[in-house]
């Protein structure tokens, strides 16, 4: 190899160590990009989340609120059913009523609450027209209106543990944006919006505790009757 060879081979060695150590850098930062873009994208996921679907949840955390709702500590939120003014299906009645297929949802989600018990329960309802409708589909009796199922707003979560009956379950049939307002001042400020006659449901104990159990979808209560 000559003198000429070497000085060559030299010149590509430093030059191929410079370029790596000026790489580094870009790698670093790409680095640290990609990890910021994981955390961020792991807190929205952790922001949006709702209270457990109990379609899901193990077969001993079901026993659980089951327990609860024999104890008739069960504070159960329900969405009213698929309303007229929203849907182009057959109307029961008013406009500001329900859907033929929102009674029908409303008797089958009726139904899954009279096979838990119903013998200490009580049963709420707003005094809109929605409301009133699910409620006496799911039960074929009217249920007693309440003012603060439809305003709710910022003190809904209290309203709810100042109106609990200790021993007593509780339905309350409502709107999603109570539910809402309940999720919010829960814990869960991001939750998904309330399907049409999905519950959300918590346990009160004798203290006045309250903690929420999770969401049941319509779907989730066949399950749970298998």
């Amino acid at each position: 190899m000559t003198r000429g060879n070497v000085v060559v081979e030299l010149v590509h060695i430093q030059s191929a160590s410079k370029r790596s150590y000026l790489s580094r850098p870009r790698a670093w930062a790409a680095i640290a990009v990609g990890m910021l873009v994981i955390i961020l994208l792991c807190g929205f996921v952790w922001l949006q989340r709702s209270p457990s679907n109990l379609r899901y949840v193990s077969a001993s955390a079901t026993q659980e609120w089951l327990k609860a709702w024999q104890a008739g500590e069960v504070v159960a939120l329900v969405r009213h059913t698929e309303r007229c003014d929203r849907s182009s299906n057959i109307c029961l009645g008013p406009e500001d009523g329900i859907t033929q297929s929102g009674g029908l949802a409303a008797a089958a989600v009726g139904l899954a609450f009279t096979q838990l018990g119903m013998q200490q329960t009580q049963v709420f309802t707003s005094p809109l027209t929605r409301t009133a409708q699910t409620a006496h589909y799911m039960f074929g009796r009217d249920a007693v209106a309440a003012e603060w199922l439809e305003t709710c707003g910022p003190t809904m979560r209290d309203e709810l543990v100042a109106h609990k009956t200790p021993g007593q379950n509780m339905i309350l049939v409502t709107h999603s944006g109570c539910i809402a307002d309940f999720e919010r001042q829960t814990g869960y400020p991001r939750a998904v919006a309330a399907a049409y006659g999905s519950a959300v449901l918590s346990r009160i104990d004798a203290q006045g505790q309250l903690e929420v159990i999770g969401i049941m979808n319509p779907e989730g209560w066949q399950r749970l009757n298998k």
